[in-house]
């Protein structure tokens, strides 16, 4: 099987379905990219591993990784196998150094287990001529290459934008957020902080 390795360039607010967002993966060196639909939690789960931070309490990824770590698994890589209908399919490839093991799953549980293992993420020639946009025909690559990677935009509505916001007043929301485990605004608020730092 031809295997093609992608990383996480971007999760925002998706534009087609409300209360969803877009994690889109791109090709490695290649100009490649995969748009998968994603729930909120999902979407915080990856977030928090992509943005190192530690929740007060573990999270639903957390625990798996628990879980494997005390058997001896370890999460080798997840590959995205197939879509059908619109609906992604992809495994877990886990293995103990003597057997290998492979877990269905959605893509977005599958990538949000990776990260906290660092483990790859691929897919197949399939899914990305099946699914795939090439950066090519929507515009201009230069300007594909201007946007951050790893990037979870959260829009608040009626709030005042953070850099209004007093360091004071900003660490004190950071708290707040994390108390809450509302790990998205709290990414959001220490990039701020590491921006004036």
């Amino acid at each position: 099987m031809d295997k093609i390795k992608l990383e996480i360039l971007d999760i925002s607010p998706s534009q087609v379905q409300a209360g969803s967002f877009t994690m889109v993966l791109g090709e490695e060196g290649g100009n490649l990219r995969l748009p998968i639909i994603i729930g909120m939690f999902e979407a915080q789960a990856i977030a928090i591993a992509s943005e190192n931070i530690e929740s007060k309490r573990p999270l639903t990824h957390d625990l798996f990784v628990s879980f494997s770590s005390s058997f001896d698994y370890t999460v080798e890589e997840i590959l995205i196998t197939n879509i059908d209908d619109g609906v992604f399919y992809s495994k877990i490839v886990c293995s103990d150094g003597i057997r290998q093991k492979n877990i269905d799953s959605r893509p977005s549980d599958a990538i949000a287990i990776a990260l906290r293992f660092n483990a790859p993420i691929y897919t197949t020639r399939h899914v990305l001529d099946e699914a795939g946009v090439n950066t090519e025909d929507i515009g201009d690559e230069s300007e594909q290459e201007e946007k951050p990677k790893k990037t979870v935009t959260v829009k608040v509505e009626g709030a005042k934008p953070l850099s209004e916001f007093t360091m004071s007043e900003l660490t004190s929301k950071l708290n707040e957020s994390l108390e809450n485990e509302e790990y998205e605004n709290a990414a959001k608020i220490r990039d701020e902080i590491e921006r004036r730092n």
